[in-house]
């Protein structure tokens, strides 16, 4: 793979609190997240030159499509281009994807990129729905799979395959909620014990009501520039070190294996390289918990843990904060919240405000470098983004 030409800095972040806005619309999510990224900055609309923005599914969710115009209408940016991705839950990673390129290829300069959800103004059956748009509609959702479903079946072949006890998936969702406490922006802010997951209801068995992640509204957004311009605005730009995407099966029937998901190991060995690191030299990661199984299974994938031991690292305490590989700081999907078409941008908000040392009583004591894991569907589409206090090379 040839490297970037040029590095790729991120100057300003901003984001929305998750959860249910019955007041906002999506546009208005977009503005705000929108608004705080470019005073983050300290840059003003028109040193932006290009918007990409993630959306899933605003045409099932709100009856929007054109999104991407729809983000530089109300941000005020007419008549700079923007574009909008789509890839499921990994839209918004995928739009910064896009925009490490436009700022690489050397075409723009400052670009802001992010991604917005608006999912509570639907019934449950219709979010379900659209969510569903995202497996194999032919092959599995026609048949009335969902997506707890999908991923109830990988754990239970976890389960049967390395012992992974339920005890263990419910510790995913306890270290989340117990992080998302400090996490102002969060969708819960509520300690949950290991009776309160047994005792919720039973989704697709082994998988719970606390097991999944909610559905929600908000958004996020992100500035960035040339690593060589970036000490222009802020004396502490977060750089990408890497940026990398892998694609797998639409159909989780079409695997050879469901305990694994493949795009995770293909995405998070080019990013390494790109980075020119390992997964020891990571300091913190935000990992895409849809459901707690997801968790344990892609810490495997990335190399946080051996194979089958994801659900003992849990266990154990190595994924806490303060552990030797803090996950999901931010309280995860779980419990900062899922609006699908903004959570990777809410990734790497949470590992920027780590990094700059402002995460507050969930800070990662001396936090240099960090990984954020994004997933589509049930790992059709997975964006792995390292960033880092350090650029790494001249």
């Amino acid at each position: 793979m040839n490297s970037p030409r040029r590095d790729v800095a991120i100057i300003g972040v901003g984001i929305t609190k998750y959860g249910e806005h019955w007041n906002q619309g999506l546009k208005h999510l977009i503005t705000e997240a929108g608004v705080r990224a470019i005073k983050d900055a300290r840059i003003s609309g028109s040193d932006i030159e290009l918007i990409v923005g993630g959306s899933m599914s605003s045409g099932m969710f709100v009856g929007q499509e054109h999104t991407g115009a729809l983000f530089a209408d109300y941000m005020g940016l007419n008549p700079k281009p923007a574009i909008r991705t789509e890839a499921a839950c990994a839209s918004s990673s995928v739009a910064l994807r896009v925009g490490c390129m436009a700022i690489a290829s050397g075409m723009h300069d400052c670009v802001a990129v992010g991604g917005a959800e608006k999912m509570t103004d639907v019934y449950g059956s219709q979010a379900t729905t659209a969510l569903a748009g995202a497996m194999d509609r032919d092959n599995e959702a026609y048949f009335g799979l969902t997506f707890p479903g999908v991923y109830a079946m990988m754990a239970k072949r976890h389960m049967h395959q390395y012992g992974t006890t339920r005890e263990q998936l419910s510790l995913v969702a306890i270290k989340n909620h117990d992080n998302a406490m400090h996490n102002p922006c969060a969708q819960y802010h509520r300690k949950i014990g290991l009776e309160d997951v047994l005792k919720s209801p039973l989704v697709a068995d082994p998988l719970r009501l606390l097991d999944c992640s909610p559905i929600a509204d908000g958004a996020a957004c992100i500035i960035i520039v040339p690593a060589d311009q970036a000490k222009k605005y802020t004396d502490t730009p977060i750089y990408i070190r890497a940026s990398a995407q892998s694609s797998d099966t639409l159909g989780l029937y079409m695997r050879k294996d469901i305990t694994t998901i493949s795009a995770n190991i293909h995405a998070a060995r080019l990013a390494f390289q790109m980075a020119n690191m390992k997964p020891a030299d990571i300091d913190l990661a935000e990992v895409h918990d849809c459901f707690t199984i997801n968790e344990i299974i892609s810490c495997e994938d990335l190399g946080f843990c051996k194979k089958g031991a994801g659900g003992k690292t849990v266990e154990e305490g190595e994924t806490q904060i303060g552990g030797r590989i803090p996950v999901n700081t931010s309280g995860g999907l779980k419990a900062k919240g899922h609006p699908v078409g903004a959570t990777g941008a809410g990734q790497i908000v949470e590992l920027v405000e780590q990094l700059r040392g402002d995460a507050g009583k969930r800070q990662v004591s001396g936090a240099e470098t960090g990984l954020a894991h994004n997933v589509g569907g049930s790992g059709s589409t997975v964006a792995i983004h390292i960033l880092s206090r350090n650029r790494g090379r001249a």
